[in-house]
């Protein structure tokens, strides 16, 4: 699976797991040249508390395009650390 944006692939992997219709990648597997942390936080009551990634690709910044659970919840472990993507943020095979 690739996360492909600004016609840049930001993350590839063949072990990534779905989770709730989301593809999550390993955290080893995204191009850290890509991605900057972000002081976003948000909480899910299933999962935990996610951290985001703003992706800047060529200039063009995609504000909390990627996030990850550094802690998770219960039944959600093996998510833990893998990044998942959103805002425009394409997922292909």
């Amino acid at each position: 699976m690739k996360a492909i944006w600004n016609n840049q692939v930001i993350a590839e992997s063949d072990k990534t797991l779905v989770v709730e219709g989301n593809q999550y990648f390993p955290a080893e597997s995204i191009n850290m040249d890509y991605f900057l942390e972000s002081q976003t936080q948000t909480t899910c009551p299933h999962k935990g508390v996610a951290s985001y990634f703003n992706v800047n690709v060529g200039g063009n910044e995609n504000k909390d395009a990627a996030w990850f659970y550094p802690e998770v919840k219960a039944g959600f472990t093996p998510i833990k650390g893998y990044v998942a993507f959103w805002k425009g943020v394409t997922i292909e095979k």
